[in-house]
């Protein structure tokens, strides 16, 4: 794991997360493997009210997949939280504008879509600021909850955001869409499958660190999702 900088060193939390990695990409279930371990750290997979589900996309905004979210999800009448990417707001600020004046959450991802076991602690300060930074100044919004990449987090991350009073939410159910293989089928049946109150769903609404075109299919599967949850009596809520 990545050194603890001065601020983390010899806490208990960095303590905890000595030779630990809350990793739900490369390892997945890994996260949801370790509850004990999680929640005194303040890593949530749950809805704040433990109630209905929220729906969460990454990676975005995209050109073309947040465009054709947001029109699936204004025409179904619900509401999501998009967890933004600083590089990618700079090259569509119109969109992300759009996603809050949607009346959509947001929530701070990264500056650029990197492995944080990869980088410094200074280098993992460095990049969350400058998204941070970059989302307020274009959307008018201060994030309020945090999730990085790869769900895989580090010391230096984990203080970082506590230090901001900003939730670390990873998620409890994910389409694993951003695979070459994936269809809107597979997509949709893994994403809902077992879906209960207090579940965060994870898509992508963008494809520029995943298969190309991955995007079409998330879109693709959303309205499936969208009403199988609904035949279950499930309600969208904030998370």
């Amino acid at each position: 794991m990545s050194a603890h900088d001065h601020r983390t060193h010899g806490s208990p939390i960095a303590g905890a997360l000595a030779g630990v990695a809350v990793t739900s990409y490369l390892l997945p279930g890994l996260a949801g493997a370790w509850p004990a371990l999680r929640r005194p750290l303040g890593i949530e997979d749950c809805t704040a009210s433990g109630r209905g589900y929220a729906l969460t996309f990454d990676d975005g905004p995209h050109a073309q997949g947040t465009p054709a979210v947001l029109e699936i999800l204004g025409r179904e009448g619900v509401h999501a939280t998009f967890f933004l990417v600083g590089e990618q707001v700079l090259r569509n600020p119109g969109l992300a504008r759009e996603i809050v004046q949607a009346g959509h959450g947001i929530g701070l991802h990264c500056h650029r879509h990197r492995n944080l076991l990869r980088l410094t602690p200074r280098q993992v300060r460095e990049d969350i600021s400058r998204a941070q930074e970059i989302i307020e100044s274009h959307t008018g919004r201060s994030p309020e909850l945090y999730r990085p990449p790869y769900g895989v987090l580090n010391s230096a991350a984990l203080m970082l955001a506590r230090a901001h009073g900003w939730r670390t939410l990873l998620w409890s159910h994910w389409g694993r869409d951003w695979e070459a293989r994936a269809t809107a089928e597979s997509i949709a049946a893994r994403v809902s499958g077992g879906v209960g109150e207090g579940a965060v769903l994870l898509l992508h609404d963008a494809d520029d660190y995943s298969a190309p075109g991955s995007w079409r299919r998330t879109a693709a599967a959303l309205p499936r999702v969208l009403d199988t949850l609904a035949e279950r009596g499930l309600e969208p809520t904030a998370p």
